[in-house]
């Protein structure tokens, strides 16, 4: 009984974290959940996925950065959008960097042409304005105090960055810069304009799978 009881202590903790990996940066995301796992000493895969079936086996999801109305529309065409709402609808935790966070909002527009069209998750209650900072050439670094993740300051990489420009009520500000809002929490939900894969610093990825820890062992609230 107490080998029984230990086993199924050991697999509550191994964690599968999924990188929906339809286009941007998928494999420093990888990497950084990977280095995320290792410093809180958590067992667990992170893979790549990107069909309905593989969204199924995973206890979270990162969604990164890159082209968000490429990703979007890929995810549709191989009918992950659904699935992915629905895991989430359930509490899966969710992860979005920049396009990710765009994908996961209830509303999106573009600096300098509106309203984009593209197909959203829509779960988070929240209004993002994309490439917000300029275009490439306008990317750049600031350190950020984000105090859900640490006390000591966070590198802050902008990469055509949006921001989020409207919160629902339920919506947690985890971070802003120049009074603009560039990371929130709405309960399993993460959304950040900054990319926390380039970091170097896995303390944002550590928070994320603790949140996918407390789902997997039934303490997260929806």
């Amino acid at each position: 009984m107490k080998y029984d009881d230990t086993a199924k202590t050991q697999k509550s903790k191994s964690l599968s974290i999924g990188v929906l990996g339809l286009q941007g940066d998928i494999e420093e995301n990888i990497s950084a959940a990977r280095q995320a796992l290792k410093d809180l000493k958590l067992e667990g895969e992170v893979r790549p996925v990107r069909y309905p079936e593989e969204i199924e086996q995973i206890d979270g999801l990162v969604l990164p950065g890159g082209e968000s109305t490429v990703q979007s529309t890929l995810a549709t065409i191989q009918h992950s959008l659904p699935a992915i709402k629905r895991r989430i609808s359930e509490g899966m935790p969710a992860l979005g960097t920049c396009a990710g966070l765009i994908i996961l909002s209830r509303r999106a527009y573009d600096k300098t042409v509106g309203e984009t069209g593209q197909k959203l998750i829509g779960l988070l209650d929240v209004v993002v304005e994309r490439n917000a900072f300029g275009r490439q050439g306008e990317s750049f670094e600031s350190d950020l105090q984000i105090p859900m993740v640490g006390k000591d300051g966070f590198k802050g990489v902008f990469i055509r960055a949006p921001i989020i420009s409207e919160l629902g009520k339920d919506v947690q500000v985890m971070a802003k810069f120049n009074n603009k809002t560039v990371a929130v929490r709405q309960k399993n939900i993460i959304g950040t304009a900054f990319h926390p894969e380039l970091s170097g610093d896995s303390r944002f990825y550590q928070y994320f799978l603790k949140m996918v820890l407390d789902f997997k062992q039934g303490r997260l609230q929806r």
